[in-house]
This record gives C-alpha cells, structure tokens and sequence, in this order.
C-alpha cells in the first residue's frame, strides 16, 4: 500500500517550530499595544473573502516577512502575524503550523486575548483536531461564558464530534446574541442539513437582515432555493454572493454539500465541478467533488479530485483515510452477473456472490414492479470486512454505526465476518440498501430520510419471514412513555436525536408508518407518496395529496392506529407509576419464570412454564433469545416434547432475522422428524445470518440433494470451496457429483478433469469420470 505523508496538527508539534527570527526572540512586551499588521491583514482576508487568493497571498507574504524579521512587540501582532499565515496555508503544512505557533505566543503574551485563543480552535478545528479545538473554546468559555463566538466554535466542534448538541449550543449563543450573524447563518445550515426548511429559510433571512454580506448566509437562503425549486430567489442569492465574492466557489461548494446530504448525488458532482470552475485550488470544493464522484461510482475521477484536494489540504483526515482505503480496494475482487456487480475482499467475494446476486436480481424484479421504476444498472455493491473501512468509504472516518449505506446505484455495506455472529442479517440489510436506489430514484432523490429509511425497513420485512426490525421492549417502552417524536417531527429522530436508541427506535417507527398507510390506503398509497415528493411538493402537500390529511391529522390517526395495534403489548408492559420504564407485568412474569426454569425440582420447572406461556400470550410478537419463546423452547427439550419444541422456536426464527443458534436447532430437530424442506428452510436462514460454516453449507447441500433441488446442492459445494476447504480436492470431487446429479455432465467433467490435473491418483474423480463417460456414450 502507498504510504502516503499525513501531518497531524498538534498544539506542542507547532510550537516547537521555528519561525525565523521570531522563534527565537523574547515575550512580547505588554506596553507596546500598536499592531503594524493589522492594516495588511485586514486587507489580505478581505482579498480572500472576494476570492482575489493571489493578491491576499502577495499581502499576507509581506506580514510574514516583516515577523519573521523583527517578530512580533505585542499580544496583538503575534495574532496578525498567525492570521496572516492562515491565509498561507494551502497546500503548506508549514504556514499552518506557524500560524498555530503565531496564535500560542500571542496567547502566552496576553492570556486574555481571546481571538488569538478562539484563533487556535478554529485553527485545529479547520484541520481536524477536535480535542484540541474544544479545549481552545472552553479555555475562553471558563475565563467569558458568554462569548457568543467561542460558543459558536464550540457548537461546531460537537457537529464535528457527531453529537446532537451542536444546535442547543448555537441557541445558547443565540440567547446572548440574538443578531449575530455568523452564528445565524449557522443554525440556518444546521436546519437545512435537518431538512426543517422553513426554519432554515427564516434563520438565514434574519442573518442577511444582521449581515448582508455574509456568504454563508446567502450560501444556505440559495440551497433552500435550490433545493426547493425556486429559480427567483436562487438568482437572487447568486446575484447577491456574486457582488461579494466575483467567482464564487464557496456559494456552489455549499450548494454541493447541501445536494449530497439531501441525497441528490448527481447533481451535488455537477455543483461540485462548478466550484471547481470558480476555484481550482479549493481544496474544499475538490473534496466536495471527489467524494461524491467515488459515491455515485466515478472511481477514476473521484480518486483524483480527492488527491488533489489532499495535495492541498495534507492536514484532511477525511482524504488520507479515503485514498488509504482505495488503495487497499485495488486488491478486492469483482464480481459481474446480470445487473450486479459486486466487489469485495478476494477471500469473500466468490461466495458472498453465489448468494447475494440472485436475492438483488429478486429484490430488483419485485421493487421494480412496486415502485414502476427501475434503477440504473449495473448496480455496484461494495463489501468490506473491516467495519472501519466501510465508515470511511461512508464518510471518511470511522466510528460509523450503519451496517450499510446507498447512494443509488453504489451500495456498501460490511460482510457478515465485520460484525459478532448473530449480530448482522446481510441478506436484510443488503435489500434495504436496494430499496433505497428505487425510492432515491423513482422520488428524483426528493424523499426526507425518514420516509426512505422506513420504506427500507418495511420491504425488509416483506422480502422474507422473520427480517427486518420488530417490536422490541425498549420501542414499545419508548411509545408508552412518549419518548418517540410524530411524524411531523420524525426527521429529528434521525438528524438530531436526543438519547442513544432514538435513531434505530425511528428506523422502526417509520416503516410502521408505511405499513400503516399501506393498511389504510391501500398498496398504490406507498409508491404515490415517492410521486408526489417528485413532483416537488414539501411534506405536509404530499401528505395532504395522497393521503387527504393535514399533518396534525397524520400524527393524531397514525398514532391511534399504533396504539390499537399494539394494545396487548402495551398492557402487558403497563405498570401503576405514570414514565415506569421496568416493563410491568410482562417483565416481573419473565423474571420470576427465569428463576423456576432450570429448578431441578419438577413442581417449580412446572410453575416456570406457566408464567412462560402467561408472558407469551401478553406479548406475542417478543422474540429475542430472553423471550418466553425461547425458554418455552428448552423447557419442552428438558421433556423431550420436540412437536412443542419445534412450534415454539418457529416463534423466535419467524421474528428475529440474526437467530443463528436458533436456527440451527430448529433444523436439527426438523430433520430429525423428516421434515427435510423446514431443515432448509432454516439452514438458508442461518447463512443469511453467518455464512462461514462449511458443515452448514455441507449440510444444505445433502438435504438438498435428497429432495432433488439440485441448483441448491450445486450452489452449497460451491459455497464450500468458496470457504477453502482443507481438502479441497474432496470439495470439488463433491461438487462434480452435484453437478452430475444436475444434469450438467460437461461441467461435472471439466471439474472432475481439473481435480486430476492436480491430483492424478484420485481415484474417487477416477472412477466418476470413468461413469460420466459411460454414461455420456464417450471412450
């Protein structure tokens, strides 16, 4: 792999640099309070802000030569001195670095200059150094709690870090400064990213009307436009950034991003390549571009943009782990059948191919019918076996928690060996991230995340028995005690959630609205939802449209529909204390019962089933490996009553999609009673879960045999040398019988052939090839 230089930016690494004479000379003196500076760095950063890079160069060059000849008299001018750097720094780690060391010393010689301090966290902030750039904004916040800017660069830092406090900081700054423009123009990009237009629009029109020269301000009213598809205030936006910044990169870099978190891919490139236009050396702009070009499939142009904007940004973590990562994928293997391509390590590639090629050519054939369109082919799906890897192919660090993401036609996801065994169903996730491309598609990209996100989930569900989410007790805790957010405000469960379960809690709660409109309006409600967003209508007009109800209406009907359907579990987790989150009932049957269950005495075992079957029948739809189906299961294997066995661990494999063990021992005992076509059936629900076992595949492929379903046995000892077995010959010896059994005497020779290239004694390939030839009428 190329290693390629990567600069880390640290607080005690830049202070260590020289800068010229001014490394070496003595403290600012606190009595010379003239900053000769300031003039000339005013300038260069408003040459800057216009976009004039090589006239703010030529400007701040002559503030770096003056410092670096006669340093710095005071707190002030080492300030401008680091301003001036900053605007040095592209695509020179150098200058960045004595500007952090610029901003240190001005700190040092007057500890209550709170710019210089604010400086330094934007400065580590800028370049991807969270920890460092918070402990610069507490520092001032400790000594003015109520600096609105260090409030604001605090605010940021949190979205950076992926936590959902950033909005509550910026309106703690708000509060103090209501007017304040920047930290306006933020909030307003922090409801566009939210998809609460409305907000987004009103907050950057009460930035403008504070700072009509702000360009972030005007960079978010033009998304909100764009995005909305109001040509007259796009223009005016365009027109406005353009009389402040002549080639206005920024303007369209913002636009971009906006495009790409809002999902529309393709046109986020174009805006992207636009900004390049404007600014070839924006090495935002070329990361902008970069990624979304490897996010729609682009992977020769994306790689390049990236290189370049890494060529120019060395500090950009993002861009190190991406180009690290496509590097390593030079070494993955692809896969091309049909309307798929899939690429993944070479030790996973064969056979995670044998299976999920054919379930997305069915996924496809069934989604395509569903939601008359059809996306574009081939559909690229990305495997990757470290998890870390996947979150940088996602967003360009780790720490992601998704087990997959769509981009339309690209898909990524892990493999089933990234996560623990009976964690992770790849075969769900790998339709749900399908489903995507279609609902993405067929709304022209206009879906909110919500709606596709429950969507997803719902045809999981519909795909095969027992995947996609189900009623768990922390969701039904969670509605019971209305911790779960109305449709009207189901965004913020996904954007901005308030405790560590909301997002998958609102993954469930919103395909529960789709199978309630489904319900309700009937089948052709779903796919006229996506036609409506299409259309360009906002939330509250298409559900007026295709469901004829105001938005109030939609959460008050939708929310009785939910209690209704889940009025027997909501008693049984009902207690007498109003927001008691114990579990009632349902709970206090279970803990008891799990007490008795393994009691070597037969009264108390007896007593135990009883609460078991009580806490079933209050909470039916309860299926983990802690319900009372599951203890049901081994209480009737303690009495050797494999007919109640059986009937009770189908409850837990029909309901939980990672019941791997459960699985497994429902096939078991189904072969033992003859059932051959349930043993499958449940052994091909154990691969989806983990398909690394070569005596499962084994398995799978003999009871597949017996029952004449030779593709399947085919498909298995495929699978089996796919995992490399330690005698591969014996594998490949079996996959020839397979093939014979099949019908496919050709293929069963060219392996038997193959075998004895490399085995020539092998008799059993011997004596089979010896009958194929008999039987085929050959010498």
């Amino acid at each position: 792999m190329i290693r390629r230089p990567f600069f880390p930016l640290g607080l005690a690494l830049a202070t260590a640099v020289a800068v010229g004479a001014a490394a070496a000379q003595p403290a600012a003196q606190p009595a010379a309070r003239v900053d000769r500076f300031e003039g000339d760095v005013a300038a260069a950063e408003a040459l800057a802000r216009r976009g004039a890079h090589s006239d703010a160069a030529q400007r701040a060059r002559r503030v770096t030569a003056a410092y670096a000849q006669q340093g710095a008299r005071n707190s002030s001018e080492y300030n401008s001195a680091g301003r001036a750097y900053v605007l040095l720094g592209t695509g020179n780690a150098g200058a960045v670095r004595s500007a952090l060391s610029a901003f240190d010393r001005a700190v040092k010689a007057d500890s209550s200059n709170f710019d210089a301090q604010r400086r330094i966290g934007a400065l580590f902030l800028d370049k991807y150094n969270a920890p460092e750039a918070r402990a610069s904004y507490e520092a001032v916040l400790k000594r003015a709690p109520n600096d609105v800017d260090a409030l604001l660069g605090l605010a940021q830092v949190e979205e950076f870090e992926g936590k959902g406090t950033a909005l509550v900081t910026a309106r703690r700054a708000l509060a103090i400064a209501p007017q304040h423009a920047s930290v306006l123009a933020y909030v307003a990009r922090l409801h566009l990213d939210a998809e609460t237009f409305d907000s987004a629009r009103s907050t950057a029109q009460r930035a403008i009307a504070a700072d009509s020269s702000s360009i972030d301000a005007w960079s978010v009213l033009g998304a909100h436009a764009w995005l909305s598809g109001d040509s007259t205030a796009y223009r005016r936006a365009l027109q406005a950034v353009t009389g402040l910044q002549p080639q206005p990169s920024a303007f369209f870099t913002a636009l971009a991003e906006a495009a790409g978190r809002q999902r529309r891919y393709a046109e986020s490139v174009q805006l992207a390549q636009l900004a390049v236009r404007y600014d070839s050396s924006s090495f935002k702009a070329l990361g902008v571009l970069g990624t979304t070009q490897l996010r729609v499939g682009q992977m020769t142009e994306g790689r390049a943009a990236v290189e370049r904007a890494f060529s120019l940004d060395p500090f950009n973590l993002w861009h190190k782990n991406t180009l690290d990562l496509l590097d390593k994928m030079r070494s993955f293997r692809t896969v091309s059948r049909g309307r798929f391509e899939v690429v993944a390590p070479v030790d996973d590639a064969e056979l995670l191919a044998l299976y999920i090629i054919p379930l997305l050519e069915r996924a496809y054939d069934s989604l395509s019918v569903r939601y008359a369109y059809r996306a574009p082919t081939p559909v690229r799906l990305e495997f990757f076996r470290q998890h870390a890897d996947f979150s940088v192919r996602t967003v360009g660090l780790v720490g992601l928690g998704a087990l997959g993401v769509s981009f339309g036609s690209l898909l990524a996801m892990d493999t089933p060996n990234a996560r623990e065994r009976g964690t992770f169903n790849w075969g769900s996730t790998a339709w749900h991230e399908l489903t995507h491309a279609f609902t993405l598609g067929a709304s022209a990209h206009r879906v909110p995340r919500w709606l596709s996100e429950g969507l997803s989930v719902h045809e999981e569900r519909r795909a095969n028995s027992g995947w996609g989410a189900r009623t768990t007790l922390p969701w039904l805790l969670a509605y019971k005690n209305g911790r779960l957010r109305p449709i009207s405000q189901l965004t913020d469960g996904f954007m901005r959630p308030r405790y560590a379960e909301e997002t998958s809690f609102s993954y469930y709660h919103a395909s529960l609205f789709c199978e309630w409109v489904e319900r309700t309006k009937g089948a052709a409600a779903l796919p006229a939802l996506l036609v409506a967003y299409r259309d360009g209508l906002d939330t509250p007009a298409v559900m007026q449209r295709v469901l004829g109800l105001t938005m109030p209406q939609v959460d008050a009907q939708f929310d009785l529909w939910l209690t209704q359907r889940f009025s027997q579990e909501l008693a049984a987790v009902a207690s007498s204390a109003p927001g008691d989150s114990s579990g009632g009932t349902f709970v206090q049957t279970m803990r008891r019962a799990v007490e008795l269950v393994d009691s070597p005495r037969e009264a108390q075992r007896d007593s135990a089933r009883a609460l078991l079957e009580r806490a079933r029948r209050a909470f039916p739809s309860y299926a983990g490996d802690d319900g009372p189906a599951w203890y049901l299961t081994r209480v009737a294997l303690s009495v050797h009553d494999t007919a109640l066995a059986l009937q009770m661990i189908e409850q837990v494999t029909d309901r939980d999609e990672t019941a791997y063990t459960a699985n497994k021992l429902e096939a078991e005992l189904r072969e033992r009673r003859g059932d051959l076509a349930g043993a499958v059936a449940a052994l091909e629900r154990m691969i989806w879960v983990w398909p690394y076992v070569a005596g499962d595949h084994e398995a799978l492929a003999v009871l597949a045999g017996k029952q004449g379903d030779h593709a399947r046995a085919i498909r298995e000892r495929r699978a089996v040398i796919a995992l490399r077995p330690p005698d591969l010959a014996e594998a490949r010896y079996e996959l020839a019988r397979a093939l014979a059994a099949g019908g496919d005497i050709p293929g069963a020779r060219r392996e038997l052939l193959s075998i004895l290239e490399d085995a020539p004694s092998y008799e059993n390939a011997q004596l089979l090839l010896l009958e194929l030839r008999k039987r085929g009428g050959g010498a």
